[in-house]
């Protein structure tokens, strides 16, 4: 009976253990073309292009939606944008014909933190705060370092996880926001950010992946995602 129950407990643990393994590294981007993509609301990708083996956008293209949906996951990306440009990678995004990609996802957000220009807001003519930077989640929380991003014109490495609603932001290496999606602290984040008003969908397990165009130029290599 021993034997038995300690047989019994290590195929419970090698069990636990396979469960719990992480999948295979799977490309988004193939380097020739938009394959497991779409636009986001359109027809067709307008704009979108693949250029010199990059993903990119001259801007006024709309967003780009992955194909598929994702719920524990790990994402990496290369991205660069040009001086005073403007781009994110939105997660947990749920296709609405009504409401753009941010309403229902939060994002990494992806600037020129340096020299982005003013803009309207209530009137004021404001710069970005900490939590607009580069790496944040986007209006909600500000990224740890802010000196971890390279500037305009070069290529920046992201990185996103997600296991068990614990959410992580990592950039050029070093992880740069860590938040609990759905718990107390997010909720109190973003009764101070700007979805507040605006509708934001309530916490939710799957979505897809949005790589936003805001009218500027953008790029986006070395497209990489796996399964946790």
């Amino acid at each position: 009976m021993k034997k038995i129950s300690l047989l019994l407990a290590i195929c419970l643990v090698t069990g636990s253990v396979w469960a719990q393994k992480p999948g295979k590294w799977q490309s988004l981007f193939d380097g020739k073309s938009m394959k497991g993509w779409h636009a986001y609301r359109a027809d067709n990708a307008k704009k979108w292009m693949v250029m010199g083996g990059a993903l990119m956008s001259h801007g006024g293209s709309g967003d780009l939606v992955s194909d598929k949906e994702y719920g524990d996951f790990e994402m990496e990306f290369d991205f660069k944008i040009p001086p005073k440009a403007n781009s994110g990678v939105i997660y947990k995004v749920i296709e609405d014909p009504k409401n753009a990609t941010y309403y229902s996802g939060p994002e990494y957000q992806i600037i020129d933190d340096e020299n982005y220009p003013s803009f309207n807001d209530g009137g004021k003519m404001v710069k970005i705060n900490d939590r607009q930077k580069t790496g944040a989640n986007y209006d909600m929380q500000a990224p740890s370092n802010l000196n971890a991003v390279k500037p305009a014109g070069q290529w920046n490495k992201g990185r996103i996880k997600i296991k068990d609603n614990h959410v992580e932001h990592w950039l050029n290496g070093e992880k740069v926001v860590d938040y609990v999606y759905g718990s107390d602290a997010w909720k109190s984040q973003l009764a101070k950010s700007k979805f507040a008003k605006w509708g934001y969908a309530t916490p939710h397990a799957r979505g897809k992946i949005a790589l936003q165009d805001h009218g500027d130029e953008v790029w986006f290599n070395n497209i990489r995602i796996r399964e946790l």
